[in-house]
């Protein structure tokens, strides 16, 4: 078991179809003791099933970044429940909807600076908070995606967000670097979650992915918990600073595969669903 002996906490479960309940269930497959924290009280009743099958014996927090008073007693409760923790998740992401749509040039500035608190700023500000903590040769995982390096339609302010979580995790990792805990990013293909709904002609995206990715398929909330798994465990001792993709290969394409039938005429290679 890879990780027998790590205490560590999830932040942004919000179901089942979560990327950061993948990440959890594989850090509990392999012994990890969790815990896991909710946005509000609506949140709190969904996520209590889940909390009991984690195993998180009660260890169930609120935390709504926005508040500091909230990441501040989140530090309390696991720095009492647990002492000090092994690795924390930082699976959260917001922007509002005007700056998920329309032309990029007219997404109001209260909106960047929304998405830029939530999205970014909150990694900042949980890693400072729990930092002492943290035991030596700890770990820190956040979730980005392609549209932080390439447009992405739809995608918008969310695409800058990303790229700013990104460049974040550089400078994270040195400064965490000293005391030995390290900082790390996934950057997932589409899937379907709750936060993927708020994106315009997200179906159209999952297609694409699929039909131009080199596996020619959308990958799993369950493959991209296992290579959380591995960057929050002893697995990855040596990685820090890293963009790890897990995206069927997708971010590696310059143009699509194409195919051509008996008349010679071209058309993507696809073996997705859809």
């Amino acid at each position: 078991m890879f990780m027998k002996g790590k205490k560590g906490v999830i932040l942004g479960i919000a179901n089942k179809k979560s990327i950061a309940y993948g990440i959890a269930q594989a850090c509990r497959r392999e012994g990890a003791e969790l815990a896991i924290t909710y946005l509000n009280e609506r949140f709190e009743r969904k996520l209590a099933p889940i909390a009991e099958e984690l195993g998180c014996d009660g260890r169930l927090y609120p935390c709504d970044v926005s508040r500091p008073e909230e990441i501040r007693a989140l530090r309390e409760s696991l720095e009492r429940d647990f002492g000090t923790i092994d690795f924390f998740v930082h699976s959260i992401a917001f922007a509002p909807k005007e700056g998920l749509s329309g032309h990029f040039t007219d997404i109001p500035k209260e909106a960047f600076n929304v998405a830029m608190e939530i999205s970014v700023y909150s990694l900042i500000e949980l890693a400072r908070e729990l930092r002492p903590i943290m035991n030596e040769g700890g770990s820190i995982l956040t979730l980005s995606y392609y549209g932080g390096v390439k447009y992405i339609p739809n995608y918008n302010l969310m695409g800058v967000a990303k790229a700013a979580l990104e460049t974040s995790v550089r400078y994270l990792a040195e400064d965490l670097g000293r005391d030995g805990i390290r900082v790390n990013a996934i950057s997932a293909g589409p899937i379907k979650t709750l936060a993927a709904a708020g994106i315009g002609d997200f179906s159209f995206m999952l297609k694409w992915n699929a039909a131009h990715s080199p596996l020619r398929r959308n990958v799993t909330i369950e493959e991209v918990g296992n290579s959380g798994m591995y960057l929050l465990s002893d697995l990855s001792s040596a990685v820090t600073g890293e963009i790890h993709y897990v995206d069927g290969g997708f971010n590696i394409m310059g143009m699509p595969a194409v195919e051509f039938d008996e008349n010679g005429k071209p058309h993507i290679a696809w073996n997705g669903e859809g």
